[in-house]
């Protein structure tokens, strides 16, 4: 199952935080991927507690990854330990949004 993990955070690499011109990978928000039996497993946690866009990225989430064949069902479960900080986003996405006058 390790390509269809790969290929699920792949598709998750393509969901991205309304709140920045990131996704939620290069965000750090992704804490694990699963795939079992065609059942793909996403923990996450969000940059905030009181994420008023949650309720989407779950279901931009499901979407994205419901594109990869091998997965027939989509679960995830947010958690909040570890907190989210900002040392969790990617090089990459630092580098995007020192673009845009973010510090990270």
């Amino acid at each position: 199952m390790a390509g269809t993990e790969a290929a699920v955070r792949a598709a998750l690499a393509t969901v991205n935080d309304p709140e920045y011109p990131l996704s939620i990978v290069d965000l750090g928000m992704i804490y694990g991927v699963e795939v079992v039996e065609g059942v793909a497993k996403i923990m996450l946690t969000f940059t905030s507690i009181g994420c008023p866009a949650a309720d989407m990225l779950i279901d931009d989430i499901k979407a994205a990854v419901f594109e990869v064949d091998e997965v027939n069902e989509v679960e995830v479960d947010v958690v909040w330990s570890p907190p989210w900080n900002a040392e969790r986003i990617s090089p990459r996405g630092k580098q995007v949004l020192a673009m845009y006058g973010v510090a990270t």
